[in-house]
């Protein structure tokens, strides 16, 4: 701590003392207030800064507060954009409506946007294109450590997988110049142990393109239509980071031979495997994205599933 001005002894008395005393006695007065003041800042700075913080802080409390007692927004999907407004249906309860928009909001919309409404099914905000989390997070980041080099006695089977998965990715154009339309992906099949999985890691080592992994059983689920979603969502995923490359193992889970069955189960995985092959080869553009499948049971897949 500074010494303060009390603790300064004056070296004179006051009637006795000489000016030149007088003045020395003032000047380390001074050195000592002067001590006190710059003291006196640093404990003013740090104590603003801790201000600050604090009043930061209670801003952010304040705007989270407000957002919590806030009515919450309701999911809705744009039907139709008309003179007379803009036609949403709710979700949950598709409940159908129409609503005025802004100029600029009307430019930010258009059929099938999703948006959020109010209590009043009023627009509030866009919001993103739905895409199911799970064929998100089956995006692989990094790539196995697994080359060609580490596959033995396979030569033939790694040069039918880089023509038919590699090189239409990386040389598109050899395909243009002949007139020949690559073909949508492989299959790989035989016993258990005999390299498919490893052929299939080796393809996510060389390629540049993002490599998207699942188990056929994955995409079997309980209620309608669930599948078929997942399977839709899964190729979105693959479109929004072209080029891709999507890598199912255990196909046999979906794509097994069309039975008489009426069991719902049946039934929903037969509507999974008709969604797999609509995107695969179905009436839109696939874009630049190739399949790589696998199995075991090769004498269990529906011959829709194995057409060129």
């Amino acid at each position: 701590m500074t010494d303060t001005v009390e603790d300064v002894d004056l070296p004179y008395d006051e009637e006795e003392a000489s000016q030149q005393e007088k003045i020395e006695a003032l000047r380390e007065r001074l050195e000592v207030l002067e001590a006190q003041n710059e003291e006196m800042r640093d404990k003013l700075l740090d104590a603003n800064a801790e201000n600050n913080k604090y009043q930061q802080k209670l801003e952010r409390l304040t705007h989270e507060n407000k957002k919590l007692k806030q009515s919450p927004l309701f999911v809705a999907t744009v039907q139709e954009l008309t003179d007379e407004g803009v036609i949403i249906k709710q979700h949950g309860n598709n409940q159908e409506a129409v609503t005025e928009v802004t100029e600029e909001m009307r430019e930010e919309i258009e059929p099938d946007s999703r948006v959020a409404v109010n209590n009043s099914l009023s627009i509030v905000k866009t919001l993103d294109d739905e895409t199911d989390v799970r064929a998100r997070v089956m995006e692989v980041s990094e790539s196995p450590g697994v080359t060609y080099a580490d596959i033995g006695g396979l030569e033939e089977q790694m040069n039918e997988v880089r023509e038919t998965v590699e090189m239409p990715l990386n040389k598109p154009g050899a395909f243009d110049e002949v007139g020949i339309e690559p073909p949508s992906g492989v299959l790989l099949y035989g016993p258990p142990g005999t390299g498919k999985t490893m052929l299939a890691k080796a393809v996510a080592n060389e390629t540049d393109a993002t490599f998207i992994k699942m188990a056929g059983s994955e995409l079997v689920h309980k209620f309608i239509g669930e599948g078929a979603k997942l399977v839709r969502d899964l190729f979105q995923v693959a479109r929004d980071h072209e080029p891709a490359v999507i890598f199912i193992d255990e196909i046999d889970a979906i794509a097994a031979k069309r039975t008489e069955s009426k069991t719902s189960g049946d039934a929903e995985v037969q509507r999974t495997m008709m969604q797999l092959l609509s995107e695969m080869d179905g009436f839109e553009d696939r874009g630049n994205i190739r399949i790589i499948a696998a199995t075991n049971r090769f004498d269990m897949l529906d011959r829709a599933i194995l057409r060129p």
